[in-house]
């Protein structure tokens, strides 16, 4: 069969799930911010972890994220780990479109200015 031969079929894309609604508005009250420090294990021994505050930025809206930093803090830890690249999450977050409002929580709860 030659490509002249051949007919085009068109692409199908995937249906979106009925019973999966979208999330507009959701409501983080302290105890889910709260999980996310237990999901990391922060504790003043280990003073956190870069991938707890990684997690945590990716997972929250601003407002949300200081209120988590300001537990984070409280429970011990440490804001300026850097990263596997070397980079503080201020200094990664800083690089992105939409993460100046990140920046300047991390910068209230302590951490190094990027």
């Amino acid at each position: 069969m030659t490509n002249s031969d051949a007919q085009v079929q068109p692409v199908q894309k995937p249906a979106h799930r009925k019973d999966k609604a979208k999330v507009v508005a959701e409501v983080w009250d302290d105890a889910r911010v709260q999980s996310f420090l237990a999901r990391g294990g922060v504790s003043a021994a280990d003073g956190g972890s870069y991938d707890t505050l990684l997690r945590a930025y990716q997972g929250m809206r601003p407002d949300d994220f200081e209120r988590f930093l300001a537990e984070y803090v409280a429970a011990g830890g440490k804001l300026d780990f850097p990263g596997p690249d070397g980079r503080t999450l201020a200094q990664y977050v800083s690089t992105h479109r939409h993460g100046a409002p990140f920046v300047e929580a991390l910068v209230a709860a302590g951490a190094a200015a990027p």
